[in-house]
């Protein structure tokens, strides 16, 4: 049975296709258009999910009246005049003609992207993201093979909204630059942002304090898609907006995560939707949670996933072979790690682009900047380059077998290849370009059975250095999105100057 499942028509599209329980291609529209967060999928794309054949159905993300539904109650009209994925199918992808199309809820098919791929018997699902249809958070139960709805915050109280706002506010690109806030957010003076936070907390939310109800905790006062109200918070810092605007994420998703826990009474937890890429505010979910997943796409682009797994799971009862993120365009090749460590001894940046792209928004080591994290002048040198701001940090990829002799992980994990979580390092004076602010950095942890190569460059650089990591950031020119076949690598190397090693 083939599937192929769509995700497109808000912001990030993306395409998987499933044979039977083998995920034979997952990737982003906007490899292939080279527009940032891409919101419509293109033929490249789905040319190249297709290449095994065509599929037997296809599945969407999102029930596209209910989407029409609410835009008329929020008075969208832009949002209501847009054709439906149906229409944008029919109207220019002949070569999908005739090929039956079903559909799923929103939160259904990001609930299931992150419980199909994983390992758990049963959990507590939650999903938080900026709107659905008209759902913004949802709390679900896996249990004896079922997935049970068992709570919903609904459209406009939205906290994924609430932090888009904020972006906004800033001067940001909203529904693309929350990771920027996010990373802003360490740079605010405690003796401004906390009472901030508080204001924020009275002006936006039902629930002032998020501990007053766990289960109305998103609740808002005002609907926020158009931003925040005008003449509000004018002339504040905006480093001190995003430490306020964080503090207000991380309690209230971790209020919403209590609820989830005592409705559920599961110790085990997938989180996903947008809000998940949040990965501050996921670390302290372990708090409140033994084992956390969240799949390494957990925005709208992986619900294409999602889409494609629920219908195999009710078809057949089979869930997806969840086995690594690369899954989507190769560049074939042997993976280059002699040239990496002759960049390396040089003291030279360079890219890595080489193998199957990465299914999310991070670079894993298949399309990476990378360089050796050691001394002062790296981290000035990279954001340079990458023409960013230079409060930001880069992140750490680093042996899993040695990731405890350096970093203070959250839950006290040693598995976090998605750099989905973050940790206090415990050298950070041998690592300042890795490090943020906060004295955290954002983890991923390199395991032989999951990327051989990756793991096989990092070794071999440990036994010449004695150093287990790498600096990793994500190989793309600004506002462009990630590399993802050589044309793309020859533009980066041309762009900035940069080698890019695609093979050895």
């Amino acid at each position: 049975m083939r599937i192929l499942g769509l995700s497109f028509g808000f912001h990030d599209a993306g395409a998987c296709m499933l044979q039977d329980s083998t995920i034979e291609f997952a990737g982003h529209s906007e490899r292939y258009s080279k527009e940032k967060n891409d919101p419509w999928i293109n033929h490249e794309l789905v040319g190249a999910a297709m290449e095994g054949g065509k599929p037997d159905v296809i599945v969407l993300h999102e029930k596209a009246w209910l989407k029409k539904l609410r835009n008329i109650y929020g008075r969208n009209w832009y949002g209501f005049k847009e054709p439906t994925q149906r229409k944008w199918i029919k109207k220019f992808y002949p070569e999908l003609k005739d090929i039956p199309i079903k559909e799923y809820l929103h939160h259904e098919t990001h609930a299931a992207a992150g419980v199909l791929s994983s390992d758990f018997d049963e959990c507590a699902v939650m999903v938080i993201d900026a709107i659905g249809e008209f759902d913004t958070a949802t709390i679900w139960q896996w249990k004896e093979g079922q997935l049970k709805r068992m709570h919903t915050t609904s459209y406009p109280s939205s906290l994924g909204l609430f932090y888009s706002a904020v972006t906004h506010h800033v001067g940001l690109k909203p529904m693309e630059d929350e990771y920027i806030l996010m990373g802003m957010a360490a740079y605010g003076k405690p003796e401004n942002w906390k009472p901030l936070s508080k204001k924020m907390g009275k002006r936006f939310f039902r629930m002032k304090h998020p501990w007053m109800s766990h289960r109305r905790t998103i609740q808002c006062k005002e609907n926020l898609q158009r931003g925040l109200p005008k003449n509000s918070f004018v002339g504040v810092d905006e480093f001190d907006m995003a430490a306020a605007a964080q503090d207000q994420v991380e309690q209230r998703v971790n209020a919403y995560a209590q609820y989830a826990k005592e409705i559920t009474g599961s110790s085990n937890l997938v989180y996903m939707g947008g809000v998940a890429l949040n990965c501050v505010a996921n670390s302290q979910l372990f708090d409140i949670f033994k084992n956390i997943f969240i799949m390494p796409n957990p925005g709208d682009c992986g619900s294409s996933l999602g889409a494609a797994a629920l219908e195999l799971y009710n078809k057949t009862g089979e869930r997806v072979k969840w086995e690594t993120p690369y899954l989507g365009y190769n560049i074939k090749g042997k993976y280059p790690i002699k040239k990496a460590l002759k960049s390396l001894k040089e003291g030279e940046l360079f890219g890595i682009a080489n193998g199957r792209a990465e299914f999310g928004p991070r670079a894993l080591g298949n399309r990476s900047l990378c360089a050796d994290p050691r001394g002062p002048e790296v981290k000035d040198k990279m954001n340079t380059i990458k023409n960013r701001q230079k409060f930001r940090p880069f992140a750490p990829m680093i042996l899993e077998e040695h990731v405890h002799d350096y970093f203070e992980m959250p839950g006290g994990i040693s598995h976090a290849p998605y750099m989905q979580f973050v940790a206090k390092c415990k050298k950070p004076e041998e690592f300042p370009a890795i490090i943020h602010e906060d004295g955290t950095s954002r983890v991923q942890t390199v395991r032989r059975e999951e990327h051989p190569d990756l793991h096989a460059l990092l070794t071999e650089f440990y036994k010449k250095t004695g150093c287990p990591m790498l600096l990793n950031t994500s190989l793309n020119i600004k506002g462009q999105p990630i590399v993802n076949d050589e044309e793309d690598a020859k533009a980066f190397a041309k762009h900035y100057g940069v080698k890019v090693h695609v093979r050895d």
